[in-house]
């Protein structure tokens, strides 16, 4: 099939190229730096909010938890960052959940995540949490049958304990579609500043794509409560899905001077879970 360049010479595909070049940068890179900036002023927006949510947290002495979890390559480290990045670091801590050490193993599961809890006038923020057993352990046999249904059994008292003693809690999911994840993932693999995040799980997360899902459907379904609620957040866009969940959470705290008019939340963004979410897809 003959194409514009079947006649020309190197010099006028040079220059055609150029041309394109100059047009990509004029218009769409134009566009581009456009919508970076309007992030930008719109991050900037809420990163007043939630250093006014924060001064009220201190002075209330309140305890709020925010956990994330979701899909490997999702966006957790990155929302943390976003969030945590004007806050207190005396009042702000970030727990990691990491492989359970061989002592830790024979503890109560719940354990070892109780001393990273908030105490008052604290913001925690839980990068995974005990739902770990719901997914990677269940999906990579990290735990035998009878540990995921004592899992099952024992997690709402455990939240309950939890709101009852005063402690606001919030359950986001961040959701990556197949497609997102297989780029993100390859792109840790080339990005040296990436490689730290790289782990024998993220090698078989795209073949077991499928099979976390199952699990986070039964997890919903499961651990679903008015009380203690699943937030699900579209991810594919880090940066939509980065505004979109600060406004919700900003939305369902209480603070001084709250500026209402710029939290308005996408709703194809950010959805509390129901049980038509996943037959509607």
């Amino acid at each position: 099939m003959k194409t514009i360049f079947s006649h020309t010479t190197n010099l006028q595909k040079l220059v055609f190229y150029q041309i394109g070049y100059i047009i990509y940068t004029n218009i769409g890179g134009s566009f581009m730096s456009k919508a970076k900036d309007n992030y930008k002023k719109e991050l900037y927006n809420l990163w007043v909010e939630l250093v006014k949510f924060q001064n009220t947290l201190i002075k209330k002495e309140e305890k709020v938890l925010l956990i994330l979890e979701g899909r490997d390559s999702a966006g957790k480290d990155g929302m943390i960052r976003t969030i945590a990045r004007h806050l207190s670091p005396r009042e702000t801590r970030v727990f990691a959940v990491s492989k359970p050490t061989d002592k830790e193993k024979k503890e109560w599961y719940f354990q070892r995540f109780v001393p990273h809890l908030p105490a008052p006038s604290e913001f925690v923020l839980f990068n995974r949490s005990w739902y770990n057993r719901a997914g990677v352990e269940r999906v990579m046999g990290f735990c035998t049958k009878k540990e995921y249904e004592q899992f099952y059994e024992d997690v709402i008292y455990f939240e309950n304990l939890l709101l009852n003693a005063g402690i606001k809690m919030f359950k986001f999911y961040l959701d990556i579609d197949k497609k997102e994840q297989e780029k993100r993932l390859e792109s840790r693999k080339k990005d040296p500043l990436k490689q730290w995040k790289e782990s024998p799980v993220d090698d078989v997360a795209i073949k077991h794509f499928d099979d976390y899902t199952q699990a986070r459907n039964e997890m919903f379904e499961r651990t679903h409560t008015p009380q203690s609620p699943w937030i699900i957040v579209n991810a594919n866009d880090k940066h939509n899905a980065r505004l979109n969940l600060i406004k919700y959470f900003l939305l369902n705290v209480d603070y001084k001077n709250k500026n209402e008019k710029i939290l308005n939340v996408d709703p194809n963004i950010v959805v509390v879970y129901n049980k038509n979410f996943l037959s509607n897809n």
